[in-house]
């Protein structure tokens, strides 16, 4: 199953960002190397980063996310979307 995760930070000071993303970083690598994340990108409004996830559920989407050092502060929130193939263009092969 596919997620879009789009994900909104809450503003962080001097000291958040010197004790969060020094671990931020590498556990949400770890989660593209696990294979968890396939894409990701940072919002050009700059509130956050987009993955997209390979996931079985939204509660694992979920549960990855909320384990991440952000997220588990709850300074890191996604809205997730299930996602999958464009359907109604297989009426354009019928």
């Amino acid at each position: 199953m596919k997620i879009l995760a789009i994900g909104t930070l809450q503003p962080l000071s001097p000291e958040q960002q010197q004790t969060f993303m020094p671990q931020e970083v590498p556990a949400t690598l770890q989660v593209y190397l696990n294979g968890k994340i396939e894409q990701f990108w940072f919002r050009s409004d700059m509130k956050g980063p987009i993955f997209l996830m390979e996931v079985t559920s939204v509660d694992e989407a979920n549960s990855i996310l909320e384990s991440l050092p952000l997220g588990n502060a709850k300074l890191l929130s996604f809205e997730l979307m299930p996602v999958g193939p464009l359907i109604p263009l297989g009426l354009l092969i019928q």
